[in-house]
C-alpha cells in the first residue's frame, strides 16, 4: 500500500504519516482499522438488541412498543445516524479538520452508550441522540483520513483498500451481537448497552495512541470556513433547535405527544435533506462544470444505494422478528438468542471481503462501480425472494430451519461487500477536492434515506409478521434495478469519469 500524502490547505503538500508497519500494514492503517473496529462493535452491539429491547414488554424490561413502532424507531435511529454525517462532514471539512472531528465524534458516541447503560427510559433516548451526533462526526471524517492515504487516481488499489478496511466493521459485527445480545437478552438490556460503551472507549484509546502516525494528514480543515460563515451556521442551528423545542414542548403540554411524531420528523428529514444537500452542492460556485456533471451522474448511484439500504434494514427488524417467532432456535436444549443471527452477515462478509479485494484488483477497470452496485442489489433481491419461500414453508405455523435465515443473510452479506466499500471509494473519487468529507456524508445520506423509508415499509404488511407477498414486493424490484445498473454500467461510468 503506497505511503499516503495529502494537503493541509489548498495547494500545500505535507509529509506522509510516520511509522513502519504492523502485521504487514502501515501503522496509520492499523490505527484507523482499530478505531473503526471498536466503534462498530459498539454500534452493532447496540443495534443487535435495540429492536428487541424496544419491542419487549415493560415487564421484560423493554420499552413496550408495538412491532411497527419499534421498527420505525430503529429505522429513524439509523436514519439519524446517517443524517448527522452531513453536518459532521461539513465540520470536518470547514471547521475542525478530519482528525479532530473523528476524535470528538468518538467521545460523543462513548457518552451516548454510557447513557443507554443507565436503567431509565429518558437516558435511552438521550443516548441514541448522542450516538447519532457522534457517528455523524466520526464516520465521514475517518473515511476522509483513509482516502487521503491513497493517490487520487489509484482506483483499483483504493477499492481494494476500502474492502480490506471494511473488514474492521465485520470483525466487530460478528462479536458484538453475541456479546451484547447474550447480556441484553439473557441478563439485562442495559448491561448489553454498557458492553457497547466499553468497546467505544477502547476504540478511542486506540486512536489517541496512533495519531502520531498520520503526520499532517487531516490535522486542519481543507477549506476553512470564514468567521461569518461559522456564525451563520450557529445562528441557523440555534433557530432550528428552538423551533423544534417549542413545537414538541407544546405537543407535550397539550397531552398529545406521541413517539410517532418524532419518528415522522426523522422520516421527513431523511427524504428532504438529500435533495437540499445535492442542490446546494451543485450550486456552489467553487464546484466546476465538469464536477457538477459527475455529481449529477453520481445521483443514480446514490439512489441505488438508498434502495439497497432500505432493503438491508429488513435484516435487523423484520428478519430479526422472523428469527424470534418463526425459526427453530433450539440446539441440543439451548435456545439461541434471536440477536445472534445478526452475527451471520458480518461473518460471511469477513470471508467475502478478501475475495472481493483480490477480484477488484484482478479485474482492474473492466468492472466499474455501477456494475458492482448492480451485483449488490441483485444479491439483496435474491435474499428477499429466499425469505418469501421461507415464509411459505412456515405458513402452517411450524418453525422453520435456521438455514433459511442463514442463507438469506449470506446473500445480503455478499451484496453488501459488492456495494458498500465500493460506494465509499467511488464517492471519494467523484468528490470535488475540497468537499470529500461532505460527499462521504452524502453517501451516508443514501443510508439515511433507505433506513427512514425501510423503517416504515413493514406497515405495508397487514400482519405483525410479514408474509411472502411482502418479501416479493421488495425482492423483485431489487433484481430489476440491479439488472438495469449492470446493463447501463459502461455509459454511467463514462459520465462519472471513473
Amino acid at each position: 500500500m503506497a505511503a499516503p500524502t495529502t494537503t493541509a490547505t489548498a495547494g500545500e503538500e505535507t509529509a506522509g504519516p510516520l511509522g513502519g508497519t504492523f502485521l504487514g500494514r502501515p501503522r496509520w492503517f492499523t490505527t484507523l482499522f482499530g478505531l473503526d473496529m471498536w466503534e462498530r462493535f459498539s454500534f452493532y452491539g447496540m443495534a443487535a438488541i435495540l429492536f428487541l429491547y424496544a419491542s419487549a414488554t415493560k415487564a421484560e424490561g423493554g420499552l413496550g412498543l408495538s412491532e411497527d413502532t419499534a421498527t420505525a424507531l430503529f429505522g429513524v435511529y439509523l436514519a439519524s445516524v446517517f443524517l448527522a454525517s452531513v453536518p459532521g462532514g461539513w465540520l470536518g471539512d470547514r471547521i475542525l479538520g478530519a482528525r479532530r472531528a473523528t476524535l470528538y465524534g468518538g467521545v460523543l458516541i462513548a457518552l451516548g452508550h454510557c447513557s443507554m447503560a443507565l436503567p431509565a427510559v429518558p437516558s435511552v433516548y438521550v443516548g441514541m441522540a448522542l450516538i447519532a451526533a457522534g457517528t455523524g462526526l466520526l464516520k465521514p471524517n475517518l473515511a476522509t483520513v483513509l482516502a487521503a492515504c491513497y493517490a487520487r487516481d489509484s482506483r483499483a488499489e483504493r477499492d481494494a483498500g476500502f474492502a480490506i478496511f471494511y473488514m474492521s466493521i465485520q470483525v466487530s459485527a460478528v462479536a458484538a451481537p453475541i456479546v451484547c445480545g447474550a447480556l441484553g437478552e439473557s441478563v439485562d438490556w442495559h448491561l448489553g448497552f454498557g458492553a457497547a460503551a466499553v468497546g467505544m472507549l477502547l476504540g478511542l484509546a486506540q486512536f489517541l495512541r496512533g495519531t502520531k502516525y498520520f503526520g499532517e494528514i487531516g490535522q486542519r480543515p481543507e477549506r476553512p470556513a470564514s468567521a461569518e460563515e461559522w456564525r451563520r451556521v450557529k445562528r441557523r442551528t440555534a433557530a432550528a433547535v428552538t423551533v423544534l423545542t417549542v413545537l414538541y414542548g407544546a405537543d407535550a403540554a397539550a397531552g398529545t405527544f406521541d413517539l410517532r411524531h418524532v419518528l415522522a420528523l426523522g422520516g421527513l428529514l431523511s427524504i428532504v435533506l438529500p435533495v437540499v444537500c445535492f442542490r446546494r452542492l451543485l450550486r456552489n460556485p467553487v464546484v466546476t462544470a465538469q464536477e457538477r456533471e459527475r455529481i449529477r451522474s453520481y445521483i443514480w448511484l446514490f439512489l441505488s444505494a438508498a434502495f439497497f439500504w432500505m432493503l438491508y434494514i429488513q435484516g435487523s427488524t423484520v428478519l430479526s422478528l422472523f428469527a424470534k417467532v418463526g425459526t427453530d432456535r433450539t440446539i441440543g436444549g439451548f435456545t439461541v438468542p434471536a440477536s445472534w443471527f445478526q452475527a451471520v452477515v458480518p461473518l460471511f462478509i469477513l470471508a467475502a471481503a478478501p475475495v472481493s479485494a483480490w477480484l477488484w484488483v484482478r479485474l482492474g477497470d473492466r468492472l466499474g462501480a455501477p456494475a458492482k452496485f448492480g451485483i449488490g442489489l441483485g444479491l439483496m433481491g435474491l435474499s428477499l425472494l429466499l425469505m418469501a419461500l421461507a415464509t411459505v414453508v412456515g405458513s402452517d405455523g411450524h418453525l422453520v430451519s435456521p438455514l433459511w435465515l442463514i442463507a438469506a443473510y449470506a446473500l445480503q452479506a455478499c451484496g453488501e461487500v459488492a456495494l458498500a466499500p465500493v460506494g465509499m471509494s467511488v464517492t471519494t473519487e467523484v468528490a470535488p477536492r475540497t468537499f470529500v468529507s461532505q460527499m462521504i456524508g452524502l453517501f451516508w445520506l443514501a443510508a439515511a434515506l433507505g433506513a427512514g423509508v425501510g423503517g416504515h415499509a413493514v406497515q405495508l404488511s397487514k400482519t405483525s409478521t410479514p408474509g411472502a407477498g411482502y418479501y416479493l414486493a421488495l425482492g423483485v424490484p431489487a433484481l430489476l434495478a440491479g439488472t438495469a445498473l449492470i446493463l447501463t454500467s459502461r455509459r454511467l461510468r463514462a459520465r462519472l469519469g471513473v
